[in-house]
């Protein structure tokens, strides 16, 4: 019997292969290297993902039989809720976090990263995260809306932001802003008054309803700010009517209304627990290019994203709306073939998000999710204390300028 494990020749070549084909970049178009990278992951995990055996064998699917990577069975993302899907022993993970359960919070996936698994999503997604967030800097303060991964070990994005903090954050301390108090908001009202003093741009990263519940708060109380050219914003997750109906435009108005941050310095990221890449918003790299704006998530080299049909999920045309299903090399220690409950469409650029696919009624959620990005990241404790953090945003502010006016 052949041998599949983390040890195995098999295993570590195809790692190897995989970070190969990752570093070279934004520019590889070996196509023949992908199919045979996503063939030989197929055969992987096929042998080893048990409940995705099955469900590749009830499909008639099996390495044998499939010669290109777009015939290999995309496994629903359901399927995470349910099983635990691992090409490598459970007790081997180095990282063990939940996917965000936006559908269903009380039913939330189990993800689990083996070591050589995570140096491949550190090098895919620290290579795009200095692409389309910081193309112009090598460094920046960073300032995280986000528990750091000690408070939350299972918030994949806590996780994530560690390693962007290390990455890319200035020799002036990044800081998280959120701990088991709510939100640190002298700190940051601080942080952007300083920003404003000395004219250093600075980065700040979070969950989209973190920056929606602090601009609004920062609204109600008739706070501004005017950050220093070049700061930026990245957030994660999706405009969703249970922090408040925002859609996209009112979200990069409010940017550049409350913190002077324009729509091209905003990067959206779409980050899910069962697909181990993160896609990107190519606003800033185009900006910086002098390419006009045309917002959309840049699909990299090593993964391939298609559009299929709610019903027959069958591939669409491009520019209709589907289901969106991604193929990753990344995902060597899970299922390279993920059919998620997005709804949204390919474009020039690569893909945008306009839903998601409710299964009850078979409906798109179009009341209760606006203009969606992914899932919010966001636990119901950390919401509770980022809103409760938030009541006086006016007052505090107001104290700190007079503090300062005072020395």
């Amino acid at each position: 019997m052949k041998d599949y494990s983390l040890e195995s020749d098999f295993v570590r070549e195809l790692d190897r292969d995989i970070l190969s084909y990752v570093e070279k970049g934004l520019e590889n178009r070996d196509e023949d290297g992908f199919n045979d990278l996503a063939l030989r992951c197929f055969e992987l995990q096929f042998n080893t993902v048990e409940p995705y055996r099955r469900f590749c064998l009830d499909k008639g699917r099996s390495p044998g039989k499939v010669e290109r990577w777009e015939d290999i069975p995309a496994v629903p993302s359901m399927a995470f809720k349910k099983f635990v899907m691992t090409s490598f022993p459970a007790e081997r993970a180095e990282q063990r976090y939940f996917t965000s359960g936006t559908t269903d919070p009380l039913n939330k996936g189990k993800i689990l990263r083996d070591p050589a698994g995570v140096t491949l999503i550190n090098a895919a997604n620290g290579l795009l995260t200095r692409e389309y967030v910081f193309p112009d800097v090598d460094r920046m303060r960073m300032f995280l809306m986000v528990p750091s991964p000690d408070i939350a070990p299972g918030m994949g994005m806590a996780v994530g932001l560690d390693v962007v903090r290390r990455m890319f954050g200035s020799p002036d301390p990044s800081r998280y802003l959120i701990d088991r108090r709510g939100l640190d908001l002298a700190f940051l009202l601080s942080a952007l008054m300083e920003a404003e003093r000395t004219g250093e741009p600075i980065v700040i990263i979070g969950s989209t309803a973190g920056f929606v519940y602090f601009m609004n708060a920062c609204e109600r109380d008739g706070v501004r700010f005017r950050l220093p050219p070049g700061s930026r914003l990245c957030d994660g997750g999706g405009y969703l009517a249970q922090f408040g109906e925002c859609s996209r435009e009112e979200f990069y108005l409010k940017s550049a209304e409350i913190l002077q941050v324009d729509e091209h310095h905003c990067v959206n990221v779409l980050g899910m627990g069962e697909v181990s890449t993160n896609f990107f918003d190519n606003v800033l790299k185009d900006h910086l290019a002098g390419r006009p704006l045309a917002r959309a998530k840049v699909v990299p080299p090593w993964t391939r994203t298609r559009v299929v049909d709610v019903e027959t999920l069958e591939p669409v045309p491009d520019g209709d709306p589907g289901l969106l299903r991604h193929y990753d090399l990344v995902n060597r220690g899970m299922v390279v073939a993920v059919q998620t409950d997005n709804v949204g469409f390919m474009t020039p650029g690569g893909f945008e998000i306009i839903g998601r696919w409710k299964k009850t009624s078979w409906e798109l959620e179009t009341e209760a999710i606006k203009q969606a990005h992914g899932p919010r990241f966001m636990t119901p404790i950390i919401e509770f204390l980022l809103k409760r953090s938030l009541k006086k945003v006016g007052k505090l502010h107001d104290k700190i300028t007079r503090t300062n006016a005072g020395r």
